[in-house]
């Protein structure tokens, strides 16, 4: 009797998730875990700040919904909370774990926890496979260590390649162990609403109804606004916590295109999926490097922690108006545009002067979206020391503000001219100046 261990984590979806179906098809029990692991102290010293409750909300909603798609397979979901190796550890001596299936995940911190696993336990079969990517490793026409310095050269070398359909839809999973006790409900938060819907049949609907529109056709002109309907995809909080895969988004988005033609802005969607994979590749290419202050590339930068610069920009409470409508914004909904997402990063970096891993661990901590990969990736790209041929980028926060937002109306809807304080009370240790 072989007993097989499936640990979700950016794969919460149970339809085309090759690892899932990979292990499902190995053993003959099976039991499915999500780990929640405790927040680690690099993200805890530099975000300064716990996980926000929307992200939180929007996580807990993800996995009651991955809990319903199980159910409705014979199978249910297990939540536990704390250290990976620990966790695992009780499953395998409880259970007789014989297997152990998971997805490649793009994060360093998770691929060590993966290969520690299977040192530890050497008489356990492991099982992976590409979840979240569209392409799969040996499909890329060159080694990992050879990823390009840059997206361009990337896109250039990949944009033809074939990508594999979605899997065929899955209609069963092993049964559960019989002394496996039923699954404590999983806890949503009672005062917390949001404009997101999250979960694996949210994303598909949602699907249904973004391309059921004309949107697609007029993406290109609309991405880079601050809010409105439509604006955006609205794909990236389901594609982060794997409700969706990216190929079944391709998927939809080429059936759109033979129904009513491709044009530059659906093009344009393929354009950002393929931006998304760029990141996804360059965070398993480049390891620990994406958390490290010079970057990829090894760049000093004249950056420094200032807490008071850190707190008002955290808060929204800097000299900037549209920078504090924005975090606004992030703080109560766990979501921004990607154009205020390079606008508020530029400001804490180039403005401000604050070391950019603050920001991009803050923004671990908020967005309801965050994607190791995608996050740290870009902010590496506005600091200069990362994926940017430019060596980096520094947005003119007025010139946006008038193009963005010329009525203010957005700022204040978030309430962006509340505060202001300049930004030299005190120096970077705190002292008056």
């Amino acid at each position: 009797m072989r007993l097989g261990l499936f640990i979700f984590d950016n794969d919460c979806r149970v339809q085309d998730n090759p690892a899932l179906k990979q292990l499902a098809g190995q053993v003959d029990q099976l039991i499915c875990v999500y780990i929640n692991q405790t927040t680690s102290p690099f993200i805890q010293h530099f975000s300064q700040t716990k996980v926000s409750l929307a992200k939180q909300a929007y996580l807990n909603q993800t996995l009651s919904e991955l809990n319903l798609s199980l159910n409705q397979l014979g199978q249910q979901l297990f939540i536990e909370h704390g250290r990976f190796e620990q966790q695992v550890a009780l499953y395998i001596q409880h259970y007789r774990i014989t297997d152990i299936g998971r997805s490649v995940h793009p994060g360093s911190d998770e691929a060590k926890q993966w290969l520690a696993l299977q040192l530890a336990y050497p008489q356990i079969r492991f099982h992976s496979a590409s979840s979240n990517s569209l392409f799969e490793q040996q499909q890329l026409p060159f080694d990992l260590s050879n990823l390009p310095t840059s997206f361009t050269p990337f896109r250039k070398q990949v944009e033809e390649l074939a990508i594999a359909e979605p899997l065929a839809i899955l209609h069963q999973l092993p049964k559960a162990p019989s002394n496996l006790s039923p699954a404590p409900p999983i806890k949503l938060p009672e005062h917390h609403s949001s404009d997101f819907q999250a979960g694996e049949q949210a994303a598909c609907n949602h699907l249904e109804h973004y391309f059921s529109t004309t949107a697609a056709s007029h993406y290109k002109q609309t991405r880079n606004a601050l809010s409105g309907e439509l604006f955006s995809t609205g794909f990236s909080p389901f594609l982060a916590h794997g409700a969706v895969s990216p190929r079944q988004v391709l998927k939809a988005l080429r059936n759109y295109e033979a129904k009513h033609g491709a044009n530059e802005s659906s093009y344009w969607i393929y354009f950002e999926l393929l931006w998304r994979e760029y990141f996804y590749w360059y965070a398993r290419a480049h390891g620990s490097k994406l958390f490290s202050f010079s970057g990829v590339n090894g760049k000093t930068l004249h950056t420094s922690f200032y807490s008071q610069r850190f707190k008002q920009w955290c808060e929204g409470n800097t000299a900037y108006p549209l920078v504090n409508a924005l975090m606004h914004q992030l703080n109560s909904s766990g979501w921004m545009s990607n154009r205020g997402r390079q606008i508020v990063a530029s400001c804490l970096v180039n403005e401000l002067q604050v070391d950019w891993r603050y920001g991009a661990a803050y923004f671990e901590q908020r967005l309801i979206d965050y994607d190791v990969a995608s996050n740290w990736g870009n902010w590496q790209y506005i600091a200069g020391v990362g994926a940017d041929p430019r060596g980096g980028r520094h947005f003119d926060i007025d010139k946006q503000s008038k193009m963005f937002d010329p009525n203010k109306q957005f700022i204040k809807r978030w309430q962006g001219e509340l505060g202001g304080l300049p930004s030299d009370h005190t120096n970077m240790v705190d002292w008056p100046v």
